[in-house]
């Protein structure tokens, strides 16, 4: 049997796995008629196809064929056709996605998750691809990691702290004064046909009193409903059960950028600008919604990086506004909310605002209220003397964060190209 996982470019973690038992051919590449598609801009269409050599019997040797436009490297060196040898690694594309190739008679994927939610943990799963097929009551789970979520034997959850009604709970998340988020499992397959890890968001008991706190609860799960971008999570669920209100919505494999620098350190000027292009797409995307939808609280913990593709994906759509209805609460995130948000009259200029200090931080690795100061009659920020931003870069940065919203880029289409005129 031949399996297939994609790696975490830097840690080299698992992400996902593909598992062919009696395949002689595995073709790989951006298509949907492959049997491993990999939506990445760097992958082509038809990138790469495996071929058995040899009789399956011996255990043949598998023969690897470049197809794809921007190369293919095994363990680093790039090739046309090369032999395959266990547990070599394959990067399509410098800098695309990689993967392991690995001959094994079982196979158990071990994956490291951080899932979006309330002050999220990371989750470490382990689980067969292959054993929820083959399931038995009668496992005994001997032999799993404490850290496993599924038995590799029987690929049936070790621990199941609750069931609600068909989402078997595994894990707690996390916990924050809205709600508590689990990583639930969809045991009978209801929301795509087959099971699958999800997160579940329950709205705590308390919060039931407070006409405020449903409104927002409600209003993520309306938003998300109605929304269609690779840089959404998918909306699967919204129900009450037993008096309490959950969102069943989609779990993304990444990191969100706060954690990110907090573990690594600043990034690189280029990764920054392209997460902010990428975040100025979606945002393109919400504000282009009839009517337009203002996210009001884009910050860098609410931006995750979705690992297999180092693409942005937007979370926390429980503060989203339609342009048009009346003031509101006051919601956002200091250092990173613009003034007229502040005041509870946000727009979509307000969303732009954000990219700013986000940047800065990204670059600094430190708050941007730190380089708030006061600059004539009004307060902006100041990044004369931070060296990883350019000079080009700060005059995007004070226009995008300029007081009066009339004087900011004034739409995401609008910053997008400004942004990538600033990458070398």
């Amino acid at each position: 049997m031949v399996s297939l996982t994609l790696l975490e470019p830097q840690k080299k973690t698992p992400l996902q796995q593909w598992c062919f038992e009696n395949s002689s051919i595995i073709r790989i590449g951006r298509a949907a008629d492959n049997h491993v598609v990999l939506t990445d801009s760097l992958v082509s269409r038809h990138h790469l196809e495996l071929r058995q050599v040899g009789s399956p019997n011996n255990g043949g040797a598998w023969q690897l064929t470049s197809q794809g436009t921007n190369g293919t490297f095994l363990n680093g060196i790039l090739v046309i056709q090369s032999l395959l040898p266990d547990n070599s690694l394959l990067q399509l594309a410098q800098g695309g996605p990689i993967l392991q190739f690995q001959l094994q008679d079982i196979t158990v994927l071990e994956t490291g998750l951080q899932m979006q939610g309330t002050e999220e943990n990371a989750a470490q799963t382990l689980y067969s691809a292959q054993g929820r097929a083959n399931s038995s009551s009668t496992c005994t789970h001997e032999g799993n990691s404490p850290n496993n979520l599924f038995c590799i034997h029987c690929g049936q959850p070790l621990s199941v702290q609750q069931t609600i009604r068909h989402y078997q709970v595994l894990r707690t998340l996390g916990q924050g004064g809205m709600g508590t988020t689990y990583l639930a499992w969809d045991a009978a397959a209801q929301i795509a046909g087959i099971s699958q890890l999800l997160v579940l968001k329950e709205m705590n008991a308390d919060m039931v009193r407070i006409a405020k706190a449903q409104e927002l609860f409600e209003r993520e799960a309306y938003t998300l409903k109605s929304l269609n971008h690779p840089g959404i999570p998918k909306y699967y669920d919204f129900f009450v059960e037993d008096g309490k209100k959950y969102l069943a919505m989609e779990l993304i494999h990444g990191e969100d950028l706060e954690k990110r620098v907090y573990t690594t350190g600043p990034v690189t000027p280029n990764q920054a600008i392209a997460w902010m292009i990428q975040t100025c797409n979606i945002l393109d995307y919400l504000h282009s919604q009839e009517p337009p939808l203002i996210h009001r609280d884009i910050k860098p913990a609410n931006l995750m990086v979705r690992s297999s593709v180092n693409r942005i994906v937007v979370l926390d759509f429980g503060a989203v506004k339609e342009i048009g209805t009346a003031p509101g609460t006051r919601i956002g995130a200091e250092g990173y909310c613009a003034p007229e948000q502040e005041r509870g009259q946000p727009l979509t200029q307000s969303d732009l605002y954000a990219i700013g200090p986000t940047l800065i931080f990204l670059l600094t690795g430190e708050n941007p209220f730190k380089y708030y100061r006061q600059r004539g009659r009004n307060f902006r920020f100041d990044v004369a003397k931070v060296p990883t931003i350019s000079s080009q870069l700060r005059d995007v940065i004070d226009r995008v964060t300029e007081p009066l919203p009339r004087d900011r880029y004034q739409t995401a289409k609008e910053l997008a190209p400004a942004l990538a005129a600033c990458q070398v």
